[in-house]
Protein backbone atom coordinates (compact mmCIF):
# COMPACT_ATOMS: atom_id res chain seq x y z
CA UNK A 1 0.00 0.00 0.00
CA UNK A 2 2.72 2.57 0.55
CA UNK A 3 4.74 2.22 -2.71
CA UNK A 4 0.84 2.74 -4.22
CA UNK A 5 0.47 5.91 -2.60
CA UNK A 6 3.88 7.41 -2.55
CA UNK A 7 3.90 6.39 -6.78
CA UNK A 8 0.78 8.34 -7.17
CA UNK A 9 2.22 11.77 -4.64
CA UNK A 10 4.99 11.26 -7.45
CA UNK A 11 2.49 11.30 -9.91
CA UNK A 12 0.70 14.26 -8.74
CA UNK A 13 3.99 15.99 -8.01
CA UNK A 14 5.45 15.86 -11.68
CA UNK A 15 1.93 16.67 -13.29
CA UNK A 16 2.27 19.67 -10.84
CA UNK A 17 5.51 20.88 -12.11
CA UNK A 18 4.58 20.24 -15.50
CA UNK A 19 1.73 22.59 -15.21
CA UNK A 20 3.83 25.28 -13.25
CA UNK A 21 6.16 24.73 -16.05
CA UNK A 22 3.71 25.37 -18.85
CA UNK A 23 2.30 28.45 -17.25
CA UNK A 24 5.54 29.76 -17.13
CA UNK A 25 5.84 29.28 -20.60
CA UNK A 26 2.53 30.90 -21.26
CA UNK A 27 3.66 33.90 -19.49
CA UNK A 28 6.55 34.42 -21.45
CA UNK A 29 4.17 34.09 -24.75
CA UNK A 30 1.93 36.74 -23.46
CA UNK A 31 4.49 38.79 -22.54
CA UNK A 32 6.92 38.16 -25.77
CA UNK A 33 4.84 41.22 -27.77
CA UNK A 34 4.60 43.70 -25.48
CA UNK A 35 8.18 42.59 -24.52
CA UNK A 36 9.25 43.28 -28.03
CA UNK A 37 7.58 46.72 -28.35
CA UNK A 38 9.51 47.68 -24.72
CA UNK A 39 12.84 46.85 -25.64
CA UNK A 40 12.84 47.60 -29.28
CA UNK A 41 10.48 50.17 -30.53
CA UNK A 42 10.70 52.62 -28.03
CA UNK A 43 10.48 56.52 -27.76
CA UNK A 44 13.54 57.86 -30.25
CA UNK A 45 15.01 54.41 -30.63
CA UNK A 46 15.69 53.86 -26.81
CA UNK A 47 14.94 50.79 -25.06
CA UNK A 48 12.88 50.40 -21.49
CA UNK A 49 14.45 48.09 -19.87
CA UNK A 50 11.85 48.02 -16.77
CA UNK A 51 9.96 45.70 -19.53
CA UNK A 52 12.55 43.34 -19.06
CA UNK A 53 13.43 43.64 -15.69
CA UNK A 54 9.89 43.92 -13.98
CA UNK A 55 7.50 42.61 -16.62
CA UNK A 56 9.07 39.07 -17.26
CA UNK A 57 9.43 38.53 -13.96
CA UNK A 58 5.57 38.98 -13.06
CA UNK A 59 4.23 37.66 -16.21
CA UNK A 60 6.18 34.54 -15.26
CA UNK A 61 5.22 34.09 -11.69
CA UNK A 62 1.71 34.84 -12.91
CA UNK A 63 1.76 32.76 -16.00
CA UNK A 64 3.00 29.30 -13.59
CA UNK A 65 0.52 30.64 -10.39
CA UNK A 66 -2.62 30.62 -12.75
CA UNK A 67 -2.03 27.29 -13.88
CA UNK A 68 -1.25 25.66 -10.65
CA UNK A 69 -4.67 27.70 -9.30
CA UNK A 70 -6.22 25.75 -12.30
CA UNK A 71 -4.73 22.39 -11.27
CA UNK A 72 -5.83 22.47 -7.78
CA UNK A 73 -9.19 23.63 -8.87
CA UNK A 74 -9.71 20.68 -10.86
CA UNK A 75 -7.77 18.69 -7.82
CA UNK A 76 -10.70 19.79 -5.60
CA UNK A 77 -7.54 21.76 -2.91
CA UNK A 78 -9.84 24.92 -2.79
CA UNK A 79 -7.57 26.22 -0.43
CA UNK A 80 -4.57 26.41 -2.60
CA UNK A 81 -6.51 27.36 -5.30
CA UNK A 82 -7.96 30.58 -3.32
CA UNK A 83 -4.53 31.20 -2.01
CA UNK A 84 -2.95 31.29 -5.76
CA UNK A 85 -5.50 33.43 -7.03
CA UNK A 86 -4.90 35.68 -4.34
CA UNK A 87 -0.94 35.47 -4.71
CA UNK A 88 -2.26 36.49 -8.74
CA UNK A 89 -4.04 39.52 -7.57
CA UNK A 90 -0.56 40.48 -5.66
CA UNK A 91 1.11 40.41 -8.98
CA UNK A 92 -1.54 42.13 -10.80
CA UNK A 93 -1.59 45.19 -8.44
CA UNK A 94 2.50 45.22 -8.44
CA UNK A 95 2.15 45.39 -12.31
CA UNK A 96 -0.16 48.26 -12.19
CA UNK A 97 1.76 49.77 -8.93
CA UNK A 98 5.09 49.91 -11.23
CA UNK A 99 3.30 50.92 -14.47
CA UNK A 100 1.51 53.65 -12.87
CA UNK A 101 5.04 54.60 -11.49
CA UNK A 102 6.86 54.95 -14.97
CA UNK A 103 4.36 58.10 -15.75
CA UNK A 104 2.49 58.75 -18.86
CA UNK A 105 3.70 56.99 -22.10
CA UNK A 106 5.41 59.54 -24.49
CA UNK A 107 3.61 60.78 -27.77
CA UNK A 108 4.93 59.13 -30.93
CA UNK A 109 6.50 61.29 -33.93
CA UNK A 110 5.50 59.56 -36.85
CA UNK A 111 5.46 62.11 -39.06
CA UNK A 112 8.65 64.59 -39.79
CA UNK A 113 9.20 66.69 -36.98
Amino acid sequence: MEIQNSRREAVVGTAGCATAFAGALAGIVLWAPHGKGGLLDGFEGASNWNVLWVGLPLMILGGAAAALAVFFLVRGDWKRALGLVASIAVLFAIGVGVDALAGAPRPECYDPC
